[in-house]
Order: C-alpha cells, then structure tokens, then sequence
C-alpha cells in the first residue's frame, strides 16, 4: 500500500512541477504516474549500477549528491521514452530530482514514523 500511496505523490508532485516549471512539460496525470513509475524502476536497477561505483569512489562522502545526480539521469531516460514527458535540460531534471528527494523523504516520516 504505500509503493502506491508514493507513486500516487510522486506522479502528483511530478504534474505540480510540470504546471509550475515552463522547461517540463507532461501531457496528464496518468503520464505522470507512469513516468514516476519508470523513474523509480530505473533508479532501482540502472540506478544502482550507477551509484555504486561513483560511491566507491567518493568513499560514500558525497553520496547524497550522487544520488541526485543519478536521479536527474533517471528522469532525463524517462524524458526520451515518454512521448508525453519533456524536461528541456539537465538543471530542470536536477531540480525535479531534488524535490522528489525532499517530498520522499517527508512522505518516509509520514508513513514509517518509527524509523526517523
């Protein structure tokens, strides 16, 4: 239930952003759904084989950053296999990237109040 609840907010603050930031475009709201679907698939597989080297060779100093950084990637994917889903530039998809971490992050405190 709350992959769902997640992917519900995620695809909501994807839509804001898109009404919000003139640089992304994305066509409604069941697009957004899907590509937050995508961009969370992506950071689970392709993602992850990402991070870790750079990781490594940060010695996991800079993780959170490279966790963004590798998410904005994600997103910039998502942009060429969605038809529907545009983000014109990397800094639209990084700024994207970090609102979804904030927006997680508070969503994670929400829903598993015991782990904070």
């Amino acid at each position: 239930m709350d992959f769902i609840i997640e992917l519900l907010v995620n695809g909501a603050v994807l839509f804001l952003l898109a009404s919000v930031m003139s640089t992304v475009d994305i066509r409604n709201y069941t697009t957004a759904i899907l590509v937050a679907l995508i961009i969370g698939i992506l950071n689970a597989t392709v993602g992850f084989l990402l991070r870790l080297p750079l990781n490594i060779v940060t010695l996991g100093l800079l993780s959170f950053i490279v966790r963004l950084v590798v998410t904005a990637i994600m997103i910039k994917i998502a942009d060429k296999i969605f038809s529907g889903f545009y983000v014109k530039g990397f800094t639209p998809a990084l700024i994207i990237a970090v609102v979804l971490a904030i927006v997680g992050s508070i969503l994670s405190g929400i829903l598993h109040p015991e782990l904070t």
